[in-house]
């Protein structure tokens, strides 16, 4: 039996958080450099261009990035989206691979292997509830982030949902803004992070 914390154990734990500041910080305050975070919303909206501008914060704050990206890969589309959003800025810090989810448990099993990886998207990754619990358990030292791929409003597949709901940080992305849905809220998280001025004016009127 594991032993149990008493509130002077969990009150003096010091954890390794993201520090990084303006509408990061506004919005998702300093989550913790390891665990679970979901990124949801409908096609259209910024989701791919906030998880570029999200991929670049995080090797600011100092983190190794790996975004595998299962469904685009070296495509021209994904170099055109690394062109716009200046993700070459990044240097060594992140590095671009599609990859399956066995090849990524044996890359990140690896000495210096990456802080962060992106998952683009948790669908591709063909994961089961199991399986899931299994890999987050492994890499418990590591920040995963997963794409969410949508069916009209909702998360497709029960499994999506349910790794969405187990997520540290739940982030709902619409009209070029993102918005935090728990578990971390940063002091102006009700006016979300904007993507993009111009598409968030014509989305909101504000």
């Amino acid at each position: 039996m594991k032993k149990a914390w008493s509130s002077t154990d969990l009150l003096a734990t010091k954890y390794d958080e993201i520090n990084w500041d303006g509408e990061w910080f506004d919005n998702f305050d300093n989550p913790e450099t390891r665990g679970v975070w979901s990124v949801s919303g409908r096609s259209g909206n910024g989701k791919t261009a906030f998880l570029l501008q999200l991929a670049k914060a995080l090797t600011k704050a100092g983190l190794k990035v790996l975004y595998d990206s299962m469904e685009e890969g070296n495509s021209k589309t994904m170099q055109n989206a690394w062109k716009l959003h200046g993700m070459a800025d990044c240097g060594r810090k992140l590095q671009l691979v599609q990859e399956s989810i066995e090849e990524v448990d044996e890359r990140l099993s690896k000495r210096q292997s990456a802080d962060v990886v992106f998952f683009d998207s948790f669908q591709y990754t063909d994961l089961s509830w199991r399986e899931f619990l299994a890999f987050k358990k492994k890499h418990h030292k590591k920040l995963l982030i997963f794409n969410m791929q949508m069916d009209g409003n909702k998360i497709m597949g029960k499994t999506a949902d349910r790794v969405n709901f187990d997520a540290d940080l739940k982030i709902w992305v619409e009209g070029f803004k993102a918005f935090s849905k728990g578990r971390y809220f940063g002091k102006f998280w009700q006016d979300g992070y904007t993507i993009w001025d111009e598409g968030a004016v014509n989305y909101w009127g504000k």
